[in-house]
């Protein structure tokens, strides 16, 4: 099961550098990409907490919805004070043009990214069905989300070899996150707790940060990220039929 967990914080890790080299191969087209990722990523984080980490949780704790509501405040709390959101093109532009900003942007990128290995770790460690659709929903995540930050640092002067240098160092941390729950935390038997925690977290990023921002403007595109969005849906329940216990 480690070795899953490995190939999966690889993967999940390799979207932060890929999304930097993208970027600078789009340049401002980035944003119609974002667009069009950011409905599919709702749907996949929403049905997974919905589908599989509440009711696993459910199954292990009396109390898991408490649990999922701390993880809601949670999420709320790092959003608000380390700067963990999408960025608008306009905004990048303008407000986060500082340099020490886009250093403020790779904290919250590293703290981030080691959430997210404790999240996959905690997941598989529950059962190989919940750690697949888990990371699935993490990496639809980390598509938008790793192209603003990476937005935010091109837009900041930073040069492109320290961008790439500081994405790669970025992203290890959610190595350091699955070794901190494989070898620490799943000593204390905090598993069940975890997850009712990423369920809420997910509740919170789908309906507070990304849904917020999907465009309403066109009608045609709204048609299309409505279909992305239960196409996220659909895809995680069909990973709960083939996967099933």
């Amino acid at each position: 099961m480690l070795l899953l967990i490995i190939i999966s914080t690889i993967f999940v890790s390799l979207i932060s550098i890929a999304g930097v080299l993208v970027l600078f191969k789009l340049k401002e087209k980035f944003i119609n990409i974002i667009e069009y990722f950011m409905p599919f990523a709702a749907g996949t984080m929403l049905s997974v907490a919905f589908f599989d980490l509440i009711p696993e949780s459910f199954e292990m704790l009396e109390s898991s919805f408490n649990f999922v509501f701390l993880g809601i405040v949670l999420f709320f709390v790092i959003e608000r004070y380390i700067h963990w959101h999408h960025c608008r093109i306009d905004e990048c532009k303008t407000k986060h043009k500082v340099k020490p900003y886009a250093y403020l942007n790779l904290i919250g990128d590293a703290l981030h990214n080691f959430l997210d290995g404790i999240i996959i770790a905690a997941s598989y460690l529950i059962d190989l069905r919940l750690g697949l659709v888990t990371t699935f929903a993490i990496v639809a995540h980390e598509i938008p989300q790793e192209l603003g930050d990476a937005s935010i640092l091109i837009h900041s002067g930073m040069k492109k070899n320290k961008i790439i240098v500081y994405n790669f160092i970025s992203a290890a941390f959610a190595f350091l996150g699955v070794f901190t729950h494989v070898f620490f935390l799943e000593q204390f038997h905090i598993t069940p707790y975890l997850i009712a925690l990423a369920a809420g977290g997910f509740i919170y990023l789908a309906l507070a940060d990304i849904i917020p921002e999907i465009g309403k403007d066109n009608s045609r595109k709204m048609i299309i990220q409505t279909i992305l969005f239960f196409v996220g849906i659909i895809l995680v329940y069909l990973f709960g039929v083939f996967f099933a216990e």
